[in-house]
């Protein structure tokens, strides 16, 4: 039986034999959609028996059995015949079942000759639920199909299909970017999240595993959005530029900051004021002398006459670039306790704004993080080294205003440092 349907690009994988199929990102992705029309076209070409399941399930109506019943319709499929607890082709004998994993354990464990099992909402199904749902499915040639949005990072889905990819899989992180219907209420929605909570946006619509948010050091900190600074204005003070230097599996970076100040009530100035992160540059294997073009296809041409406070663990690079570019690229001091004082004052300010164009700095506040404890998840006074080049750059940017608040100077002495 000949079936045309629409399908997203990636359903390809779908109809290609593998043990595990898995396909997980944010919402928007028409994962269940796709996922529900393979198993229906393949239900009509051949006998097949499917088990669609997930961790909790206290009724039918809490499984996808009316989406089945939705895409026959918009199909036009012939052949399916709707019960209250499977769904049959009456043609080719397939049938699909639906099953809870939680509490039906025997149930699971007697089931035989399944073909297909689609694991739906698999974000939530336990490691005990696993490890005894991947045994029953045992026949010659069958498949596991899991769909899901990522919760936690430390959720056992998404650490035994994607962190540690099982062999004979298809893994694929797939969100609404790859799917050509992707509704415009939908957009909408996405777009003022990302506008209001990047944070919260990443997770729903960006597909990223949640974190403690009591380990993410910048958290609730930052925003994305779009903003020019005012040079002659004296409330915005700037450029600040600084850079961190890489090459085989780290960035070489640079980053251009100005700090607006926040006039309060009867003309007083908020401490700190709100910084704002205007450009950025980060690329991986960058020879140092492609460094300089690259500066100023990111950055703008005007980095040649700034200041740059670069990481002093590389006194050759800043030599080279001084006599091949920016030569007003100097070393920062760093001192005991540098990197905490840094992050104290990028944490003083009321807030860090981020321009949309600078989406790796985006990434970096989000999952710059202290360690935890693998036992307690206790939050622990040491700062994972990574995801921190560009907010290093942040840094060593902003070195002598740290300086100057560590020492209990004022900070706006004058104009910019690095103007």
């Amino acid at each position: 039986m000949q079936v045309d349907a629409q399908l997203p690009y990636y359903s390809r994988g779908l109809f290609m034999p593998r043990r595990y199929k898995v396909y997980w990102g944010g919402r928007g992705a028409a994962r269940s959609w796709s996922f529900a029309r393979a198993i229906l076209i393949m239900g009509s070409q051949r006998t097949m028996r499917i088990l669609c399941c997930r961790e909790y399930q206290k009724s039918i109506a809490d499984s996808v059995h009316k989406l089945f019943q939705d895409q026959m319709a918009l199909m036009d499929l012939p052949g399916w015949q709707v019960t209250k607890r499977e769904i049959v082709h009456s043609t080719t004998g397939s049938s699909i079942i639906f099953e809870g994993l939680r509490y039906n354990t025997n149930r699971i464990k007697s089931l035989e000759g399944i073909d297909i099992c689609w694991v739906e909402e698999a974000e939530s199904v336990t490691k005990d639920s696993w490890e005894i749902l991947i045994p029953t499915i045992r026949k010659e040639g069958s498949e596991i199909w899991i769909s899901f949005n990522p919760d936690l990072e430390e959720d056992p889905t998404y650490q035994r299909f994607v962190v540690e990819e099982p062999p004979n899989a298809i893994v694929e992180k797939v969100g609404w970017e790859d799917n050509p219907w992707f509704p415009s209420t939908l957009e909408e929605e996405k777009n003022y999240l990302y506008r209001v909570d990047p944070d919260a946006a990443d997770h729903v619509w960006g597909g990223q595993p949640r974190r403690s948010s009591e380990a993410q050091i910048l958290h609730g900190k930052w925003r994305v959005e779009s903003f020019e600074p005012d040079p002659h204005s004296k409330l915005w003070l700037g450029p600040y530029n600084g850079a961190d230097f890489g090459f085989a599996e780290d960035p070489t970076t640079c980053i251009e900051l100005w700090i607006k100040r926040v006039p309060k009530r009867h003309g007083e100035i908020a401490s700190q004021g709100i910084l704002h992160v205007r450009r950025e540059s980060w690329k991986v294997r960058l020879d140092i002398d492609h460094t300089y073009n690259r500066w100023m296809r990111d950055m703008g041409k005007a980095i040649t006459h700034r200041v740059i406070r670069a990481d002093s663990a590389r006194p050759e690079t800043i030599s080279y670039l001084k006599r091949h570019g920016p030569r007003r690229i100097t070393s920062v001091y760093k001192w005991p306790g540098s990197i905490e004082d840094g992050i104290a004052f990028l944490r003083g300010f009321e807030a860090i704004v981020i321009h949309p164009s600078c989406k790796h700095f985006k990434e970096e506040c989000r999952l710059y993080s202290y360690k935890t404890d693998r036992d307690t998840g206790e939050v622990l006074p040491k700062i994972v080294d990574k995801h921190n080049h560009l907010i290093d750059s942040a840094r060593y940017a902003l070195a002598p205003l740290i300086r100057a608040r560590k020492t209990q100077t004022t900070i706006y002495a004058g104009h910019s440092y690095a103007s």
